[in-house]
Order: structure tokens, then sequence, then C-alpha cells
């Protein structure tokens, strides 16, 4: 996959990847959905750099909401 250097692009790019996860998790039910979060969360907790994994931890809250709507 190829992505452009520019930050407009690239936000874009999360923002769609973010609402691709979302829906992912809608259509595969919810028991599976919660498993895959809390995986999720898991691992953002294990992560060493964190300023990483407070990023990580924003993007799942945002996903989370989303989902929840």
């Amino acid at each position: 996959f190829t992505t452009e250097a520019n930050v407009e692009t690239l936000a874009a790019e999360v923002a769609c990847l973010k609402a691709t996860l979302t829906l992912i998790l809608k259509a595969i039910g919810q028991a599976d959905a919660g498993k895959v979060m809390l995986n999720m969360e898991r691992f953002v907790a294990q992560m060493e750099d964190e300023q990483q994994a407070a990023v990580f931890k924003n993007s799942l809250q945002q996903i989370k909401f989303a989902y929840r709507q």
C-alpha cells in the first residue's frame, strides 16, 4: 500500500481505517468484538512506549464510541 507523506492525507487514511475497523467489529458480532477490544487493551497496556500507548488508547476509545452507536 502506498501512502503520501502529506499530513492531511495520512489523517484521512487513519480515519478511514478506524471506520473500517469499527464496521468489521460490528459485522463479527458483539461477543467476538468484545474479545478483540479486550485483546487490544491488553496489548496497549503492555506497550513500553508511553506516547505510542496513549495514541493507541485514544484510537481504541474512538473506535469503542463509534461501535456503541
